[in-house]
């Protein structure tokens, strides 16, 4: 469906239960991966899932059309992962280094991450990024997103977006070449 159907459908008041829950359908599991990508446990991922499109659902009669429906739903999600990000390094008085160890712990650990030795290590090599930089390798590499849909999604000029996802790869692959 597309997003003109689907906008159509939320603000008419017959059918808005509808197309939301179509619009959760056609964003959900995209958002999910995003999400799990950045903070890697995958019941902190379902529930910041939830409040994305909680936060969807109340604010979507003021998105403006300005860019795609995609765009604007990767927004909100993409400030939900550092603001829970954030929190969890105020709220347990966490250097952010050591936010990156513990999410490590959790890829070793968890019973929801499957794959060879080589994903985890990359995996791992992400956590130790800094969360803005993890962002962007994650929209590029793994999302392919265009620097310029990037630049929207994260409100940052298309130069920084690729001076950060150089950085990234720089420090991906000294991690993954160490040892």
């Amino acid at each position: 469906m597309e997003d003109q159907e689907l906008l159509s459908k939320i603000h008419n008041p017959e059918t808005r239960n509808y197309g939301f829950n179509m619009l959760v359908r056609a964003y959900q599991q995209r958002v999910y991966w995003l999400v799990r990508k950045m903070v890697i446990d995958h019941d902190d991922a379902d529930d910041i899932t939830q409040e994305i499109f909680i936060k969807v659902h109340k604010s979507i009669d003021g998105f403006r059309g300005d860019s795609q429906l995609f765009t604007w739903i990767y927004r909100i999600a993409t400030n939900e992962c550092l603001s829970y990000l954030s929190k969890k390094k105020r709220r347990f008085f966490i250097p952010i280094e050591d936010i990156g160890v513990q999410l490590a712990a959790k890829l070793d650990s968890s019973p929801h991450i499957t794959g060879d030795d080589i994903q985890i290590k990359l995996q791992k090599a992400l956590l130790t990024l800094p969360h803005k930089q993890r962002l962007v390798f994650n929209l590029k590499y793994f999302e392919d997103m265009p620097y310029e849909e990037m630049a929207k999604v994260t409100n940052t000029s298309v130069g920084a977006l690729k001076a950060s996802f150089h950085h990234a790869v720089k420090k991906i692959e000294d991690f993954l070449t160490k040892d």
